[in-house]
């Protein structure tokens, strides 16, 4: 006999709904997603919840872009459950301080806003995996973020960064790290410190070189996974981009020949 249904966390109303979904885990996530009209000033009665796990407040349908949400509530501090927290496409320009006291998070999604900085409480985060800051105005590399030392993911593309800070050696367990279309010059020598990295775009930066002990990288086989790597775009000429293409161990290669 099917167990019964969890009650709904909340009474439904137009804009906003309320859904269960099974994590891997097959555990139940309670989770809310609000959208339309509701973004314009998102309903404090969601942020009264502390059993909310995933909270989605993206719009997504193209009809629904006119609407979109302008500031995050400091309420959202009370939502001391949530794992996931999807807030892109919105028309953002900061993130309270409080988005540090959800140290459940583990994915926390901002891309397609209008940040040019994030809170130094961020950095409390330290069990985030999953970082999306993508299509913003971020004109350096945002420091909190290289003190996230969980994270896997981390995507800033698509903004005007023009120098990423040695600092970046923290994130030992980066896995993916998508840098393209921005402004970058050089990459610091401390970045080869990221030996976890799997996949790696820089393609349409300003870089001329690569640092010496690049072929470090050895998981970034891009023999095997094109999908891994992307150079294009760049004025490369240590080494040149011909080289660059055939992977870190030609890279490594190419500097020990110097």
């Amino acid at each position: 006999m099917d167990a019964t249904p969890s009650p709904p966390l909340f009474s439904f109303r137009p804009g906003w709904k309320t859904l269960y979904e099974s994590s891997m885990s097959g555990k139940v996530q309670r989770k809310v997603k609000i959208e339309g009209r509701e973004l314009l000033q998102p309903p404090l009665e969601v942020f009264t919840s502390e059993e909310l796990q995933i909270l989605n407040m993206s719009p997504e349908r193209e009809s629904c872009l006119s609407y979109h949400m302008n500031f995050v509530p400091k309420q959202i501090a009370h939502l001391n459950h949530l794992t996931v927290l999807y807030m892109d496409t919105n028309g953002l320009e900061e993130i309270p301080p409080e988005i540090g006291t959800l140290n459940r998070l583990l994915r926390l999604t901002l891309s397609n806003n209008s940040l040019s900085s994030l809170p130094a409480e961020l950095a409390d985060l330290q069990g985030l995996r999953s970082l999306h800051l993508a299509n913003n105005h971020f004109s350096s590399f945002p420091a909190v973020v290289c003190q996230l030392s969980s994270l896997t993911f981390l995507d800033v593309s698509d903004n005007q960064i023009e120098a990423i800070p040695p600092s970046i050696k923290q994130l030992k367990n980066l896995q993916t790290f998508l840098l393209a279309l921005n402004c970058v010059e050089r990459l610091p020598e401390e970045f080869c410190s990221l030996t976890k990295l799997s996949c790696l775009w820089l393609g349409h930066n300003k870089l001329k070189e690569l640092p010496a002990n690049f072929g470090n990288l050895a998981l970034l086989d891009w023999e095997y996974n094109h999908c891994s790597y992307n150079l294009e775009g760049n004025p490369l000429c240590r080494p040149p981009i011909d080289v660059c293409s055939r992977g870190p161990k030609e890279i490594e290669a190419y500097f020990a020949s110097c």
